[in-house]
């Protein structure tokens, strides 16, 4: 995860996050594993708790076992 602080007026805040995933995953299991990431953001708490105010990527990158 990496994201981005910067100075909005005369406050520094979070403006964006970056979450990257590294998953290492049998061939088959990407599908799976996509439409997981899909929902992602509906299901967590802290995503929906701050998306109106922080900007948010998720990708991932599949290391097939």
């Amino acid at each position: 995860m990496e994201g981005d602080i910067e100075k909005v007026e005369r406050t520094m805040k979070i403006t964006e996050i970056r979450v990257h995933y590294r998953l290492p995953l049998d061939k088959e299991q990407w599908e799976t594993a996509d439409r997981v990431l899909e929902v992602h953001p509906a299901g967590c708490p802290a995503h929906q708790s701050v998306k109106d105010s922080i900007h948010i990527t998720i990708d991932a990158q599949y290391d097939f076992r």
